[in-house]
This record gives C-alpha cells, sequence and structure tokens, in this order.
C-alpha cells in the first residue's frame, strides 16, 4: 500500500487520498502495460512471438521490433496521459 502524505508529512484526509488515489493507480496501470510495447523485452508475449517467428524463419531482432513499437508505445502513452488529464483534472 502507498501513502501519500502532504508537504507537511500528515496522512492526506480519506476523501483527499481517495482523489489522488485512482487517477495514481491508473497511471501506473496504463504506463506498466503500455510501455511494455517499446521493446521486445517489455513485456513477455513480446519474447514469446520473437521465438514463435523464429521457428518459422521470419526473425524478429530486438532492434527491428524496437523500430516498430517504441514509436506506438510513444503514441499510446501520449493518448494515455491526455485521458488520465482529462478525466481527471479537467473539471
Amino acid at each position: 500500500m502507498v501513502y501519500l502524505e502532504d508537504a507537511t508529512g500528515r496522512l492526506n484526509g480519506v476523501v483527499q487520498a481517495k482523489q489522488i488515489a485512482e487517477p495514481l493507480l491508473w497511471s501506473l496501470a496504463l504506463g506498466a502495460c503500455l510501455g511494455g510495447n517499446g521493446t521486445l523485452v517489455g513485456a513477455s508475449a513480446n519474447v514469446v512471438i520473437s521465438q514463435i517467428a523464429n521457428r518459422n524463419n521470419c526473425p524478429i531482432t530486438f532492434m527491428g521490433f524496437t523500430k516498430y513499437g517504441f514509436p506506438f508505445m510513444l503514441v499510446s502513452l501520449v493518448i494515455a496521459h491526455l485521458y488520465i488529464y482529462l478525466r481527471y483534472f479537467m473539471n
């Protein structure tokens, strides 16, 4: 469990902690999920599909995957960032 403290070191109130916790949890989940798509070893599914491709004579190199995966990861993280900002911080 992550405890949220204000500038004076006191634990935030329940209402304020709930307002902060939900966007933090969504940010963590989206960042972990989408961030793994940038490199070949970022997610286990990428490694598995690379080995399946190698067995079928269609090798996928680390840099070859990163050349395509990294830009898509950046775009998806920007979209997720905009979603979090618009959903939780634009009242």
